[in-house]
């Protein structure tokens, strides 16, 4: 009976193990065909989640300034293209993401879905290459013959890869266009990674190990050129070299022995090229109010924020619910804070059981180190902007995270072919990540709405957190410019209440106030603003203009003036200086600030008119005629333009040209007793009498239309 049982047992066995054969070699034909279909369709199902975002516009939070009100990246020229490997524009060095923006220019102009497009498409290219970068890391964690085309290893990289693009995470780096800095970053970081695990492979091949080397620097220096979110990538590298690439560690010399110097001298070029990223990023944000100094944000605080961070990502990884397009910037100021004892405790706790549970599960200490690693710039070591998180610095460092999702979804398909896992349970498994991708698939596709607007975007980081000043005051801008003044006025008294120290807040407080009439209690905001800051421009010339419109044009001119002190490249306040210096008789001097501001932003109409206006008063008709057609070229339905030339060509005889042009203004704008009473004139010295006494009646009916009580006029 005993020798009966054995044989059963035996044939049982070999029952299991030859339905695993039988799946085994089926899954290799799929897997073959797999190999190229997985990509393409981690590709499409990423764009299709992602479509949203083709129907927002720009918005209020860096957009403005950098897409809509710089001339200097529009186009691909050779001036262009200087100004975007010279200039860190906003405290910010990334030339090939402005080279990206100035190609958007030439297909799509200003349109915003052509901008929305590039941004998905490099999105959707970039989980491409995580895919194979995840298929590589598999494999070489799997085992060394374990080959990267088997089924089960592609379909835990496609989940990496899924899980990795579909997180509502990502959405900021998608549906922002100015977030697309980590997306180029991060396109040329993954051709670094897969170049980098090449070489690698080719260790005893040193001509092909070299090219593939030479292919990661190079890729590597464009991913800084991108945006310097990768410096520390080297040391990220090195966690790839101990596990899984087991180049360094476990063993003796494999360390520092002869036998590894080439692993740590090929990573001298990485290290370089990140320094010098480092120091240009320093640079580019010198004299700015981007990094906030160690004197006022000690390295206690600095810690306390990196511990924070660090715990953060992985959370919102885990419950990615309440995400924000602004987590505001509050100093931790003591240890007894609830979210940072929180933080400590998981870090701490975390980072203990992986390293000692390493040498089963290498895998996780590997993840978790690389993950804080390629955080720490972003962490708050380094403390800038308004933010204390934000969900795009997660773009890179969480890539580990993904692979080690993928990496479970693998050890489910493993433990199952070793007769350790049901069929059941491993189809439970696979049930749970399509369910779970799919989950996270609907929370980014409504995540991708947040982003279609301005007004849209504050109000939800308000409805997150109603203490942000940031986000009141940006929705206050967006009131104001669709003119619910008073509502945004309390926005803009909500974020000064907040913040007290918050000086564009003041400023725009005070500039709305004057607009509203209350003009003592916005001089009293802007004076305000000017007490915390000195050298804050805008509130400079929002306070010049103020005084200008009642009178106090000396007062004004001199605050103008200490605008430009601080920033002489200011064309708007140029453009408010020369007008001015006009209204109190300095021509000349008007005339060379309104140059000045051309020179800035050559495609203003306003200033090309004023200055048109300036030329005539002195005579100098013909150049007036000249600044008044570029302000016609630039905006042909500009009426004022089309009136003063008309008037140019009046005082010059040239009575069919005035003609022409009074009337073209006159079908822009019909009810403007100026133009009406300016073409009677040129009439009447024509001859055309009846002409000129219909238009002098229509003159004089819009005068008396406009003196009426309640007229709009």
């Amino acid at each position: 009976m005993p020798a009966k049982s054995k044989q059963k047992k035996k044939l049982g066995g070999g029952r299991k193990e030859g339905a695993a054969r039988v799946v085994a070699e089926s899954t290799g034909v799929q897997s073959r065909l797999l190999f190229g279909v997985t990509p393409a369709v981690i590709a499409l199902v990423t764009i299709v989640v992602f479509l949203p975002t083709l129907r927002n516009g720009f918005v209020n939070w860096d957009d403005e300034t950098y897409l809509l009100e710089n001339l200097h990246y529009r186009g691909l020229g050779w001036e262009q293209i200087h100004w975007m490997f010279t200039t860190c524009y906003l405290s910010t060095c990334m030339p090939l993401t402005s080279m990206t923006y100035g190609l958007d220019y030439v297909f799509w102009g200003m349109n915003p879905i052509g901008y929305h497009l590039s941004s998905l498409l490099i999105h959707a290219a970039n989980v491409v290459l995580f895919y194979f970068v995840s298929l590589r890391l598999l494999r070489l964690a799997a085992s060394s013959s374990a080959d990267s085309r088997r089924l089960p290893i592609q379909l835990a990289a496609g989940f990496s890869a899924l899980f990795f693009s579909l997180h509502p995470l990502q959405v900021e780096v998608v549906a922002w266009t100015l977030g697309r800095e980590m997306a180029v970053a991060g396109f040329f970081f993954f051709l670094t990674l897969l170049c980098y695990l090449k070489a690698a492979e080719k260790e005893s091949m040193a001509a092909s190990r070299w090219r593939w080397m030479s292919a990661a620097w190079l890729f590597y220096m464009m991913s800084l050129l991108g945006k310097e979110i990768a410096m520390t990538l080297p040391f990220a590298l090195i966690v790839l070299d101990v596990y899984p690439l087991r180049r360094l560690g476990n063993g003796r010399g494999k360390w520092f022995g002869s036998q590894v110097h080439s692993v740590w001298w090929e990573k001298l070029p990485f290290l370089l090229l990140a320094v010098a990223a480092g120091l240009r990023a320093v640079l580019g944000k010198q004299g700015t109010e981007a990094v906030y100094p160690i004197e006022s944000y000690g390295l206690l605080p600095r810690l306390a924020q990196v511990l924070y961070s660090l715990a953060f990502y992985p959370w919102k990884i885990l419950i990615p619910t309440g995400l924000s397009p602004l987590y505001p910037f509050r100093p931790f100021t003591g240890l007894w804070n609830l979210p940072l004892l929180w933080s400590a405790v998981f870090v701490f706790s975390l980072t203990a059981a992986l390293f000692l549970i390493r040498r089963r599960w290498p895998a996780g200490l590997a993840a978790w180190v690389f993950y804080a690693v390629l955080l720490a710039p972003l962490s708050g070591i380094v403390a800038f902007g308004p933010h204390l998180v934000a969900d795009r610095f997660a773009y890179l460092p969480c890539a580990s995270l993904a692979v080690l999702a993928g990496a479970g979804l693998f050890y489910c398909w493993q433990l199952w072919s070793r007769g350790r896992l049901g069929f059941r349970t491993l189809v439970s498994t696979q049930t749970f990540a399509v369910l779970l991708l799919t989950g996270l698939a609907v929370l980014t596709w409504q995540q991708t709405r947040i982003w279609h607007d301005s007004e849209r975007l504050w109000r939800h980081a308000l409805a997150i957190d109603e203490k942000s000043s940031f986000a009141h005051n940006n929705l206050g801008l967006i009131l104001a410019r669709r003119d619910a003044l008073q509502e945004a006025i309390n926005h803009f008294r909500r974020a000064v209440q907040i913040d007290p120290a918050f000086v564009e807040a003041h400023t725009n407080l005070g500039n709305f106030l004057a607009l509203q009439g209350s003009r003592q209690e916005a001089i009293a905001h802007l004076r305000q603003a000017l007490k915390i800051d000195p050298a804050f421009a805008n509130a400079h010339n929002t306070l010049g203009n103020i005084l200008a419109d009642g009178g106090e044009l000396d007062d004004a001119i001199e605050h103008f003036r200490k605008a430009l002190q601080t920033d002489p490249q200011l064309a708007m306040v140029h453009y408010n200086l020369g007008r001015t210096l006009a209204r109190r008789g300095d021509i000349e001097l008007a005339v060379t600030h309104y140059r000045a501001a051309l020179k800035i932003t050559p495609a203003d109409p306003d200033i090309h008119n004023n200055l048109g206006l300036l030329l005539a008063s002195q005579g100098k008709l013909d150049e007036a005629t000249t600044q008044f057609r570029e302000a016609l070229r630039l905006n042909p339905g500009y009426a004022k333009a089309y009136f003063n030339l008309g008037k140019v060509f009046s005082q010059q005889d040239r009575l069919d040209q005035a003609v022409d042009y009074f009337q073209q203004a006159l079908r822009i704008q019909p009810a403007v007793a100026e133009i009406h009473e300016n073409l009677a004139r040129v009439f009447a010295r024509q001859g055309k009498k009846s002409e000129a006494v219909k238009e002098y009646e229509e003159a004089l009916r819009l005068i008396e239309l406009r003196r009426k009580p309640g007229s709009a006029g």
